[in-house]
């Protein structure tokens, strides 16, 4: 998983940054992935019933088949009707608001990539 992670943020995004952030093996931290691993995501515990995805990747000979959408959906699942957080790459703002989230703050630049914070809040009682 890490080898994907450096393989498209840091290699192909050009983006040097020591990607293990400590966050990894933090207690409640999830781990999805595909096969291979071909996509993965993580979700963490941000503390009164908020979870934030991050690190949402799909290997480039990947793309394109569906596996982001899929570990997104299931992640999902996962978290259940609290509020989730991310911060996108500006590109992808539309594809995560296919998932019910939307902006939620100013842009920022973050390793030289336009980001948004996004949100999905608190869907209870419907799901």
């Amino acid at each position: 998983m890490l080898c994907l992670r450096a393989e498209v943020f840091v290699v192909e995004q050009d983006c040097p940054y020591q990607d293990p952030d400590g966050r990894d093996l933090e207690p409640g931290v999830h781990h999805l992935w595909t096969d291979g691993p071909d996509a993965y995501l993580r979700i963490l515990d941000e503390g009164a019933g908020v979870h934030r995805i991050g690190r949402v990747v799909t290997a480039p000979a990947a793309r394109g088949r569906g596996l982001a959408a899929a570990l997104m959906t299931r992640a999902l699942e996962l978290v259940g009707d609290g509020p989730v957080v991310l911060d996108a790459q500006a590109q992808l703002e539309g594809w995560y608001a296919r998932f019910g989230f939307t902006t939620a703050g100013p842009a920022f630049l973050e390793d030289g990539i336009p980001h948004v914070p996004m949100r999905r809040p608190a869907t209870a009682g419907t799901g």
